[in-house]
């Protein structure tokens, strides 16, 4: 992965609705690097791409009568939450659903689109379509999403990328994937079964569900330390931290300047591709949002400058125009 990149975080979701075709496709169009679907699974064992497992705030379910008996309360990840799950439909009920968008408040642009759920197989048919018809290798960047719950349900998500990436022929070093997660034991284990590229995201508060659910105390503000990032480095070839640990920010939002993760992540030989980076007030720092409407855009492309400025080596971003023209305008002022 050379840097700077720009990984298409679900596609352009801030114009386009998450995880559908045309927002991927249109993420490769305005120069993204990689794609970036997060994988769940169906009860029939396929790989399918959505936010989370539960879908009743990202597809029309809530409103179809046919599956109002398939409605349940379940524990994910320690936390009890109502709706409809991935695991109890299969594919073909799946695909009959159509796709909303997710932050409906926030862009109601995106209310009038509509999509059909995604399969992981048709993200890579996505990417290697456009990397013969543009010249350029279109990357995939999965997450997978609670490997340890699914594991638990014999549906293993891991298992079934590895099968796939065989599969296909790119489960090898020069393949054009990487596999990231949010937990860390299944990247520990992945690295014995593949040579892709392996990146361990970590969130701004609280710990790592499979750490947390096997008594271990540490939190992912300790994988941030020069002994967390060491061990890492044994298993991962990059970490994706929450933008405010590496540019924190004082309470009510304002920049407080680097903390220092960067330098620290590269001393280890580890890469640092930070998310999300969006457009709207809402998700910038007070120091950079434009008036008072939360839904209208800021001066992101200072924010991109600021992450450059610190070393940075790529970004997940809602809006892959603005983090291409960021990155060219920084490397010409270069």
């Amino acid at each position: 992965m050379s840097a700077p990149i720009v990984i298409g975080h679900r596609g352009v979701p801030g114009v386009r609705l998450e995880h559908t075709r045309p927002s991927y496709e249109l993420a490769i169009e305005q120069g993204a690097n990689y794609i970036e679907p997060d994988v769940v699974c169906s009860r029939d064992g396929h790989l399918v791409v959505r936010h989370e497992n539960e879908i009743s705030g990202t597809t029309d379910i809530a409103h179809r009568p046919e599956f109002a008996d398939r409605k349940v309360t379940k524990v994910i990840d320690g936390i009890p939450l109502s709706g409809w799950f991935t695991e109890d439909l299969t594919l073909d009920e799946l695909k009959s659903l159509r796709t909303r968008e997710r932050l409906p408040d926030l862009r109601p642009q995106n209310l009038a689109l509509d999509g059909e759920i995604l399969t992981f197989e048709e993200v890579l048919d996505i990417a290697e379509s456009a990397t013969a018809t543009t010249g350029r290798t279109i990357g995939v960047c999965v997450e997978t999403k609670h490997p340890t719950y699914f594991a638990g349900l014999d549906l293993d998500l891991d298992d079934r990328l590895i099968e796939t990436f065989d599969r296909r022929g790119i489960n090898e070093a020069s393949g054009p994937v990487v596999i990231q997660s949010k937990e860390v034991g299944n990247l520990q284990r992945l690295r014995d079964r593949t040579p892709l590229q392996l990146l361990q995201l970590i969130d701004l508060r609280g710990a790592a569900f499979d750490l947390a659910d096997a008594g271990d105390p540490r939190t992912f503000a300790d994988l941030t330390t020069p002994a967390g990032l060491a061990e890492i480095a044994t298993y991962a070839d990059g970490i994706g931290p929450h933008k405010s640990q590496v540019i924190a920010r004082h309470p009510g939002h304002r920049l407080a300047g680097e903390t220092g993760l960067v330098g620290r992540a590269h001393d280890h030989g580890l890469l640092v591709h930070v998310w999300t980076m969006r457009n709207e007030n809402n998700f910038l720092p007070l120091d950079l949002r434009l008036g008072q409407d939360r839904r209208a855009a800021g001066d992101a492309a200072a924010e991109y400058r600021l992450f450059l400025d610190a070393g940075v080596d790529g970004f997940f971003s809602d809006f892959t125009q603005t983090a291409v023209q960021a990155v060219q305008d920084w490397q010409a002022a270069r």
